[in-house]
């Protein structure tokens, strides 16, 4: 489905106990176990994951291309690849992905947004009565 696309490692990690407040740029992998204040955003052009483990928190916007998340998010969140939202996730905010895996017990209060390239691909269809 997703090819056999090799994961970028995780090389940071927000540990259980840390609060960071501010904005938050990353490349490869970022682990999250404590709690960030701010919008958590990939580089661009670099394939990405951001994990959010069940006893993490996040306050801001969420933007990166594999979003694995188990804790709770209060923002919204963009998933540019896929987005999988394990049981103990709890988002408060607008979804945003390309593919989607939600395990039960997960919940969002907001939109689901699928941005696939199908819904831009499709055909654009003449009406018959104009065959000028």
């Amino acid at each position: 489905m997703f090819g056999k696309k090799k994961q970028p490692p995780i090389k940071s990690l927000i540990a259980q106990g840390t609060c960071i407040e501010g904005n938050l740029k990353f490349t490869d992998g970022l682990r999250i176990d404590g709690e960030v204040i701010g919008d958590i955003c990939a580089g661009e052009g670099i394939s990405s994951i951001l994990v959010i483990s069940e006893s993490a928190s996040v306050t801001g916007r969420i933007h990166a291309d594999h979003v694995i998340i188990n804790g709770r998010v209060m923002g919204p969140v963009h998933a540019s690849e896929l987005l999988e939202l394990q049981p103990k996730a709890k988002i408060e905010g607008d979804v945003s992905y390309k593919a989607l895996e939600m395990h039960q017990g997960a919940v969002i209060f907001g939109q689901l947004r699928p941005t696939s390239q199908e819904m831009e691909e499709k055909p654009v269809l003449k009406l018959a009565a104009n065959n000028n």
